[in-house]
């Protein structure tokens, strides 16, 4: 789930108070190549006897596609993830500047400094030059922006200041961590290639993937476990919950279909955090 330390609407506080009204115990905040937010979801999960494994979204490339790596990090954030995040900050502000360079092209005005203004402290991500867009009156909603400009393989989606796959992988190794391919359904890749990614992230060190990311397809979704099936991989789920009133909800995600994929709490590096008190109800 993502907070206002990136592109979530809801601060840390805000998000564990959703999530303690809905009956959560167990959740990982996973905001965007940033683990700014944590520390605010930690002091507030104890007020709400809700347990929070800290994490991020990092961002990453291969074979020229943008590909989101979760770092599930129980025992916290080792030295190469550090300078990583720090070089994400800055990958973050070069993607921002050929952005808005290529949006201006279309009709955005001085789409840098109100991106920056719209963003506060925290760093830059599409949906702020998408907000502008809506309200420039260039599209008519978020949804338009990305299809138009903003979604894989238009104007907008700027992947060359990423790190590769197998870097990022190693990050969250070298942290004692557990990485997760993110959302693997939604690259829009043929079987084959999907298959590939799976063995070239598992080949770097990757031990899971995103089985069940919000509402997907539920053919689709079991094809995907077969897929992780056949390669010994973990399976994570959860709602990537950004902002409230849309169709996902905290705690809110498609069925998980009958397979013998090992959930990713069973990884043993997750074991205490598994352990802790509130185990054994419903994680996101």
């Amino acid at each position: 789930m993502h907070s206002t330390a990136s592109d979530g609407a809801l601060s840390p506080e805000a998000l564990l108070a959703l999530c303690a009204e809905r009956g959560l115990s167990h959740m990982a905040l996973t905001d965007h190549d940033t683990l700014a937010g944590v520390a605010e979801a930690q002091e507030a999960a104890q007020r709400y006897g809700i347990t929070v494994l800290p994490a991020t979204e990092l961002s990453s490339q291969w074979h020229g596609i943008n590909i989101h790596v979760v770092a599930l990090l129980p025992n916290g954030i080792g030295a190469r993830l550090e300078a990583g995040l720090v070089s994400q900050a800055e990958a973050r502000e070069l993607r921002a500047q050929t952005i808005a360079r290529r949006l201006e092209r279309v009709g955005l005005s001085d789409a840098l400094a109100r991106a920056r203004a719209r963003a506060g402290e925290r760093p830059l991500g599409r949906p702020d030059f998408a907000h502008l867009m809506v309200e420039d009156g260039l599209v008519p909603d978020l949804g338009a922006a990305f299809r138009k400009y903003l979604g894989s393989g238009k104007p907008g989606d700027v992947k060359s200041h990423w790190p590769w796959l197998s870097e990022v992988v190693q990050w969250v190794l070298d942290s004692d961590g557990v990485a997760v391919l993110a959302h693997p359904l939604r690259y829009k890749l043929t079987r084959r290639k999907r298959g590939l990614l799976l063995e070239d992230f598992q080949a770097a060190g990757g031990q899971a993937a995103e089985l069940v990311s919000g509402f997907q397809n539920g053919d689709v979704t079991r094809d995907l476990a077969r897929q992780l099936d056949e390669r010994g991989l973990y399976a994570s789920l959860g709602s990537d919950f950004h902002f409230p009133g849309g169709h996902l909800a905290p705690g809110a995600m498609s069925p998980v279909p009958r397979t013998s994929v090992a959930p990713v709490w069973q990884h043993p590096r997750l074991a205490a955090w598994r352990q802790s008190p509130a185990c054994g109800q419903e994680a996101s």
